[in-house]
């Protein structure tokens, strides 16, 4: 497994290590004791979700109160999309910016994003999977979402799918609701990046 920071501080892209032969392929697709090594914090699993998708879905940008936060290990285990995080944490250096991974059945990649990110993905043909482990529970409460849309982030999501059809974005009704990055810091949504700098700073490996 090989790790790579991404362009959000707290996001990491993941290379595994694919072992194949003529029956197929075998991968450790997680390894919390080396994502613990390169990043010198805990994940904490704590949820396990799996999420299907026609080619054009676009889901996020999602992201949970801090604490607890929501940290998320995603992969593509059929089908490929564009796995997106978003900086939304208020006093951030790179506020508002973004950075994406393709994520695949064939690269097998992974994205590790910590407490205080925003997550979102646009599926790129019928069927993706995506899995992701969750390092805290769903709590409606304390989710919410920014629109991934919002020109202000300007995300560039991808216009044609894996097999060069142009896509067509669908969005649930939440998140075509949901407010732009601006209107979500007006409204105290937002994280703000001191908060999650602490929280994540008790997650270490020695403060069980």
């Amino acid at each position: 497994m090989g790790m790579e920071p991404l362009a959000v501080e707290g996001a990491w892209r993941v290379t595994q290590r694919v072992f194949g032969d003529a029956r197929g392929a075998f991968l450790e697709w997680f390894r919390a004791d080396e994502l613990e090594q390169v990043t010198g914090r805990r994940f904490d699993l704590r949820q396990a979700n799996l999420s299907v998708s026609a080619a054009g879905v676009l889901r996020g940008v999602h992201f949970a109160d801090v604490p607890p936060g929501q940290a998320k290990y995603v992969t593509c285990v059929r089908g490929a999309v564009l796995d997106v995080v978003v900086d939304i944490r208020v006093g951030s250096p790179t506020y508002g910016a973004w950075d994406a991974v393709l994520l695949d059945d064939e690269t097998r990649e992974a994205v590790l994003i910590s407490e205080g990110l925003g997550h979102a993905f646009c599926s790129l043909e019928d069927g993706s999977t995506v899995a992701y482990l969750c390092s805290a529970p769903y709590n409606p409460t304390g989710e919410h979402g920014v629109h991934p849309l919002d020109p202000a982030i300007g995300i560039s999501w991808p216009t044609v799918g894996r097999d060069g059809s142009p896509l067509e974005y669908v969005l649930s009704e939440k998140d075509a609701a949901a407010p732009t990055l601006e209107e979500a810091r007006a409204g105290g949504l937002l994280p703000a990046a001191d908060d999650v700098r602490a929280f994540v700073a008790t997650l270490g490996p020695d403060a069980r």
